[in-house]
């Protein structure tokens, strides 16, 4: 209105810019939000039933892959997985647990639920690379120096680990130095960076102290090889001389910049 005072165009742009009115749900739209939220706890309710209460996603089976060794009887049998469980209810790390400290002679074990029955067990057993005898058995060591089964009968193509450790002087030193177990891991050591040519014919990895490891191959050969360092270049040097000295019988790379060999 053109005969408006200054005072009432204030009070009008004033009431404008206040706060809007409170928004009222009508009785329809409450009514849509009580039925969502109803459907909401049912399918929720539906859901925990269906995966705990009902016989839908229960275990049936148990299945086992991987194995060499071991047979999948025994990798059931050591899981105890609960048959007739809910499958979401399978504690998985405890199985696995259980895997390993049963049989040693697993290494890596993956436990997988497949819905809607089953349960994988995928299991990587442990490869002996020395074995250790004791009385008429024999023990193996993997590539960690665990050991980790007890046989009656060597594997084939697994070199004999001999432990001298009673020596005078020295070598007595030297093991009170290292344990035997740091000496066992560095023959573990030692036989995995040994020439796949040489491997193969290597029957005993002898160990005297940290420093005095050597190796006995097939046809009475020897390799002083010393101590597990620098073992990339003494398997290195080991290859050459063998090939410069094919009769020898007896090799030395404890010092790789300074091979020697003799006899023949």
């Amino acid at each position: 209105m053109a005969g408006s005072t200054t005072a009432e165009r204030g009070e009008r742009q004033q009431e404008s810019s206040g706060p809007p009115p409170a928004r009222r749900f009508t009785p329809p739209r409450l009514r849509t939000i009580i039925i969502l939220a109803v459907a909401v706890v049912v399918l929720a309710a539906a859901s925990v039933w269906v995966l705990y209460g009902s016989n839908w996603l229960r275990v049936e089976r148990v299945s086992v892959s991987g194995t060499r060794i071991l047979t999948p009887a025994q990798v059931r049998e050591a899981a105890d997985v609960p048959v007739g469980a809910p499958l979401i209810s399978v504690d998985t790390d405890a199985i696995e647990a259980r895997l390993r400290r049963k049989l040693p002679r697993i290494d890596v074990v993956d436990v997988v639920r497949s819905w809607p029955h089953g349960i994988g067990l995928k299991v990587t057993e442990r490869t002996p690379v020395l074995l250790v005898q004791k009385g008429q058995n024999f023990v193996e060591v993997d590539d960690d120096g665990v050991r980790f089964a007890t046989v009656s009968e060597p594997p084939k193509g697994v070199p004999a680990l001999e432990l001298t450790l009673s020596q005078p002087g020295s070598r007595a030193a030297s093991l009170r130095r290292f344990d035997e177990g740091r000496l066992v891991r560095e023959a573990v050591r030692i036989a995995g960076a040994v020439p796949a040519a040489v491997a193969k014919d290597t029957r005993t990895v002898k160990v005297r102290s940290y420093d005095d490891i050597s190796l006995e191959l097939s046809g009475g050969r020897t390799v002083v090889w010393g101590s597990g360092e620098k073992s990339a270049a003494k398997a290195r040097t080991l290859t050459a001389l063998m090939k410069a000295s094919p009769d020898a019988r007896h090799f030395d790379v404890s010092v790789p910049t300074a091979p020697a060999s003799s006899g023949s």
